[in-house]
Formats: structure tokens, C-alpha cells, sequence
């Protein structure tokens, strides 16, 4: 069976000497980028590490993520993906509970002291952890903190001063990659693929994107550490194309690049085309795309995509999810702007299916009628890590995931994803479950209980709390921002943190439950009147 390290093989003995990827001024080729995994390969395999082993990846875009994910392939070995805008808290939680046997960092990545947020993570969470591998770009050496005293420190570029590693230990049925997913609870879920899925989504995404692509280049625009980001990856690889790589977007960098490397298409965040759009002065934005894909998180899609096409840029919708991985469906450039808008379009594999299930009755609906999404395909993920039960809940059974989708089929493989049918909040271009922000303000001593919905606030989505003080407290919303911001991202901070005596609340048949519809109305109200912190 083909294995995630041998797609990388296969390219370097086609094309040795062609450009795999461009890195600010540098270019690797093929052979070059194969001969670093299998360098790093080695070097974490000095580190202990093997078959099933965790290496966390706090690691933003760079020659190295890609190197040492082939690397971690090669011996059978798991990628964990950490959010560079991750803080102590979430770091900890992912260290932890994926048992990772080594992390990945670049202490100094945007002027940044990452390994200060380390020292912040509490010594339990890290007691299965025995490396830490440190990449840099011509920084100084960094102090690393007591906490990692017992701790083997060492750094990227002694990983690729050992010998290439022979051969290929991983197989099919090995993990690969590891997803943290929203949930609808505090601790994320582990999104666990195999190698066979990896695999086989990437050779399809490469026949369906072909055409797409054309003679240009793959801009890596989105993180590696989401699906969407993670895939330009293998597909760049299984299709042989160059890969275009910057460590963080700058919408005027990004739009040369596109002109430079005769980019086609290229997946983005509604607020990156935003972006895009105001930084390119041409009046026909960005010529050489054929079609941007992207997600709506912030603007609705239709009102961005009449901006877009007034200056010449067409946008199509698309449809993933960490447990089926990144592009599992897209629209056709050619359909009418009012439907390639739409999140969701054409199934990617010939061999995967989507339907429909009333949330109510159970019964299958037919085309048009929304319902929960249910999907299959060869991109569906292993299950969640250590997480038997919720595996189990999360498919059919007869095998189809359960995506906590709203949406609708069209009919012969189409779909139009609605939104979430839970309560998930989109912040900064990610989901995010409340619950996880609700049970951080719970731990502050002044709150009894916290309820986080989203707001819009101009064109962007943010968490916005109401929260109960607990018997002979009272709420300061200074104190619970700098509460949220010492361990929680940034674009998880709410703006505000409303104050109420109650929830409300409403009975049915299962309980009582809090009316987070209401919520978000007060909420939005409160915004609407300027009201908010």
C-alpha cells in the first residue's frame, strides 16, 4: 500500500532536480526536500522516536514543518498540530493528553517568547515529553527555561546534520496525523488519520485540482497546523508542483507571490481575500487566478463575493472538516456566482458519499430538505486518539460520520453546507468550542458560571461572555480579559463580560436549557448600542 513518505519518494525520483518548494529567497528542490526528511528522520529517531510515537509541531510554515512531517512518516511516527496563536493553557492540554515524546518550536517566531509560555505549562503536562527541538532563522541562542532542565534540548539543524535514514518503517495502517477539533466539550477532541487516508485524499484532490492549478504554483496561504493548510501540502507533492511557503501572511507579499509564481488558485479565509483585494491596486485584482476557495467566517459569502467579482476575482465555496480532512468538497468555477458561493459543491472522491438525516424524525430527507450532514469516503479519519466512545458516537452505523453539520443535498454528489448545527463559534478563521472559554472563566474565583456566544463586530466574528459572579463576588471585566488572556489565543478573548444574576433558560422534554439563541441576541444588541468592553 502506498505510504504518506513514499509520495514524497515518488516526486524526488521524477522530478530530482525541479523546485519543491520556495522559501522567502531560497528554493529546494526535490531531492533536497527528501533528503531533509529523511535527515530529521534520523535525528528524531536518535531522540527515541518510532512507530506511534506523538511529535507535537508548534511550528508556524516552514521548510522544517514540511520536512519533519515526512520525517515523522517515514518511521511511522504521529504529527501533532499545535496553533502557533495557542498560550500556555492549550499547549498543555495538547502536550499532555497526546503524550507527545517531542515538541517542535521557534521560540522567537514574530518576536514572540514561546519557550516563556513553556515555562508557564505545569510540570504534569509535560512529564511524558523528552525533547524539545528548537528552529531558528538566524536568531540568537534562546535562554531555555529551568522547567526543561531535564529535558533533552536540542535544535533543528543538529536534526539535519545526521545521516539520511535509509528506507521506510511507515505503513498504511500507521497514524500520521493528529487534528485537535472543537467539540462540545472544554478538551478538544484528537483527530487521528492514517496513513492510507492521507494517501489516497491526496492523490484524488490532485486529479480533481489539476485543472485548477494548471502551470502555476501551490501558495501555501492557510497554517499548517489546520486541514486546510495541511493538505496544500500532499497535494503539492502527489501533483509535483512547487510549493510557495511564507511563515505568516501579509496580504501585499501574498499578492506578488501570486503574480511572481503564476499562481491559479489558492484557499484562503474570507478576511484574507478582504485583504487581498484592498492591498492589490490594479483595478482587476490578482489576474492570474483562475478562482480563490475560501471559507465565509466573518462577511457573508454573497456580499464577499460581489466584492470580489467587481474586481475580477472569482471565488468558490468549499467543504472540510478535521475528521474528513480539507477539500472534501468544492464548487465549480463555472456554476453561476449565487451557487459556487455556497460552502460545500461536488464531492472530491469518486468513491465518498453525502447525505441527509432529519435531526427530529432520524429518517434520510431527500434533495433540498436540511438536515445533519452525514459523509463517508477514503479521507475519513482513523478516530479520535484514546477516545473509544466518542469514535463510536461519531459514526453510523453503517459507517458514515455524523458532522454536526446543517446543510442539504443537491443531488449526484452535491451539497450545500448550511453552518453548524451546534453552538460552536468561528473566531479568527477556527472553530472553537464555548465550553472550552466557559470552563477557563469558571476558574476564576469571582465567577459561579460563564456562557461565551459570538458576535459580529464589523465585518469580523468574536466571543462575547455573560457571566454569574459567585456568592460575595462581584464581576470586573479588566480582570477576567487578563484572566483569558494569559492562557487562551488571542481570537478567543470575549470582548465583553456581561454581568447577569440568572441564564435564561428554557423546559422541554429532555431539561432544562439555557437559551443561547436569547444570548446571542442580547449580545449582539449590546454591540449594536456600543455597549461592549
Amino acid at each position: 500500500m502506498p505510504t504518506v513518505f513514499g509520495l514524497l519518494e515518488r516526486a524526488a525520483a521524477a522530478a530530482p532536480d525541479t523546485v519543491a518548494i520556495h522559501y522567502s529567497a531560497d528554493r529546494w528542490t526535490w531531492r533536497e526536500l527528501e533528503d531533509a526528511a529523511r535527515r530529521a528522520a534520523a535525528g528524531l529517531a536518535a531522540l527515541g522516536v518510532g512507530a506511534g510515537d506523538r511529535v507535537a509541531f508548534w511550528l508556524p510554515n516552514t521548510v522544517a514543518y514540511v520536512a519533519a512531517y515526512f520525517g515523522c512518516a517515514q518511521l511511522g511516527a504521529i504529527a501533532v498540530a499545535v496553533n502557533t496563536r495557542y498560550r500556555a493553557k492549550e499547549v498543555a492540554d495538547i502536550v499532555g493528553r497526546s503524550g507527545a515524546k517531542v515538541l517542535m518550536l521557534w521560540p522567537g517566531f514574530r518576536g514572540i517568547d514561546f519557550l516563556s509560555i513553556l515555562d508557564e505549562v505545569s510540570a504534569d503536562a509535560l512529564a511524558r515529553l523528552e525533547s524539545v527541538v528548537l528552529y531558528g532563522e538566524g536568531d540568537s541562542a534562546p535562554e531555555v527555561p529551568g522547567k526543561l532542565d531535564r529535558k533533552h534540548v536540542t535544535s533543528w539543524q543538529a536534526l539535519l546534520e545526521h545521516a539520511p535514514r535509509p528506507g521506510n518503517a511507515g505503513t498504511a495502517g500507521h497514524g500520521c496525523n493528529m487534528f485537535t477539533t472543537s467539540g462540545t466539550t472544554s478538551a478538544p477532541k484528537f483527530v487521528l488519520h492514517q496513513q492510507r487516508s492521507i494517501v489516497a485524499h491526496a492523490g484524488e484532490l490532485w486529479t480533481n485540482m489539476a485543472k485548477l492549478i494548471g502551470d502555476g504554483a501551490v501558495l501555501q496561504t492557510l497554517p499548517f497546523c489546520g486541514v486546510f493548510g495541511f493538505t496544500s501540502i500532499v497535494l503539492a507533492v502527489a501533483g509535483r508542483k512547487p510549493m510557495v511557503i511564507t511563515s505568516a501572511f501579509d496580504a501585499a507579499e501574498t499578492v506578488q507571490l501570486i503574480d511572481t509564481h503564476n499562481v491559479r488558485y489558492l484557499s484562503a479565509t474570507d478576511d484574507m481575500v478582504m485583504a487581498m483585494l484592498e492591498a492589490d491596486p490594479r483595478p482587476t485584482a490578482m489576474p492570474g487566478l483562475t478562482a480563490i476557495g475560501f471559507g465565509a467566517f466573518n462577511a457573508s459569502p454573497e456580499e464577499l463575493a460581489e466584492r470580489a467579482e467587481t474586481r475580477g476575482v472569482r471565488l468558490i465555496g468549499l467543504y472540510g472538516m478535521s475528521e474528513v480532512m480539507a477539500l472534501f468538497a468544492r464548487q465549480d468555477p463555472a456554476t453561476p456566482q449565487a451557487e459556487r458561493v455556497l460552502g460545500g459543491g461536488q464531492l472530491i472522491s469518486a468513491s465518498a458519499r453525502v447525505r441527509v438525516r432529519h435531526p427530529d424524525t432520524g429518517e434520510l430527507c431527500p434533495d433540498g430538505e436540511s438536515g445533519e450532514l452525514e459523509i463517508r469516503g477514503p479521507s475519513l479519519m482513523a478516530g479520535y486518539f484514546e477516545n473509544a466512545e466518542a469514535t463510536a458516537a461519531a459514526f453510523t452505523n453503517d459507517g458514515y460520520l455524523r458532522t454536526g453539520d446543517l446543510g442539504y443535498t443537491t443531488g449526484e454528489g452535491k451539497f450545500v453546507y448550511v453552518t453548524r448545527m451546534g453552538d460552536t463559534l468561528r473566531l479568527g478563521g477556527f472553530l472553537v468550542s464555548p465550553v472550552e472559554i466557559e470552563a477557563h472563566l469558571a476558574e476564576h474565583p469571582s465567577v459561579e458560571g460563564a456562557q461565551v456566544v459570538s458576535v459580529r463586530v464589523g465585518d469580523a466574528a468574536r466571543a462575547y461572555a455573560f457571566v454569574i459572579a459567585a456568592e460575595g463576588q462581584s464581576i470586573d471585566s479588566a480582570n477576567l480579559g487578563a484572566h483569558c488572556s494569559e492562557a487562551l489565543a488571542r481570537f478567543k478573548v470575549p470582548i465583553a463580560f456581561e454581568a447577569l444574576t440568572a441564564f435564561p433558560t428554557t423546559k422541554g422534554a429532555n431539561g432544562t436549557k439555557i437559551q443561547r439563541a436569547k444570548l446571542r441576541d442580547m449580545a449582539q444588541a449590546a454591540v449594536d448600542r456600543g455597549e461592549q468592553a
